[in-house]
């Protein structure tokens, strides 16, 4: 089994979602509030260390037509950071998916406020399963086209 951990940054809360390559869920953990970069990466290390996982999945906000912008570009920084702390990173495109969190939790009956990081991490949950999902091998007993 190998433990992986994704992230939805956020300029106020980090979204976390723990999964693996096993069992092929995700499941949502609560969100880091950030505070600097140090804290936060050490706080991330401290995770990926508890749980066993090198590998990271980092959201990437990419715009409607598949381009870059600023909040790309923040990613993208602090992805390098995950690099330096000795994680590898593998970035997933996230578009919609913290509008589909909010669609699930409220389909659940939940309408979490912003502050808990609820939204937050059931989005980094979604940019997980779907990287798992991507990568999940046929079940021998499909059939294959």
């Amino acid at each position: 089994m190998t433990a992986i951990v994704a992230f939805d940054h956020g300029s106020r809360r980090i979204g976390v979602a723990i999964g693996d390559t096993e069992t092929g869920m995700a499941f949502a953990r609560p969100a880091f509030q950030r505070r600097n970069e140090a804290h936060d990466l050490a706080a991330i290390a401290d995770l990926c260390r508890v749980e066993g996982a090198r590998l990271v999945i980092l959201g990437l906000p990419r715009n409607m037509n598949g381009s870059e912008g600023p909040q790309a570009a923040a990613a993208r920084s602090f992805g390098a950071g995950l690099v330096r702390i000795g994680l590898e990173v593998v970035y997933e495109d996230e578009r919609l998916t913290s509008w589909e969190a909010g669609e699930r939790l409220a389909e659940a009956g939940r309408r979490p406020r912003r502050a808990t990081g609820e939204l937050d991490s059931t989005a980094a949950r979604l940019i997980l399963q779907q990287y798992l999902d991507a990568r999940r091998l046929p079940d021998p007993g499909e059939e294959t086209e």
